[in-house]
């Protein structure tokens, strides 16, 4: 499997960010269990801005 320096769930469209009084917490909400921002798991299913900007670093190195 290749490596993708936008693999993380930050960039996956079941993550998010929920601002408390307190602090941040981040919830996946496929695996329904808290998570960090830069933790990776094969289920990652990158946002719409992010596959666009995978498909232009491809471009850009001359692949498909």
């Amino acid at each position: 499997m290749a490596t993708n320096r936008f693999h993380a769930c930050a960039t996956c469209v079941h993550f998010s960010a929920i601002k408390t009084a307190n602090k941040m917490n981040y919830k996946c909400s496929r695996l329904g269990y808290e998570t960090q921002p830069s933790y990776q798991f094969r289920c990652w299913e990158p946002k719409d801005h992010v596959k666009k900007l995978i498909q232009k670093e491809k471009k850009e190195r001359g692949g498909k």
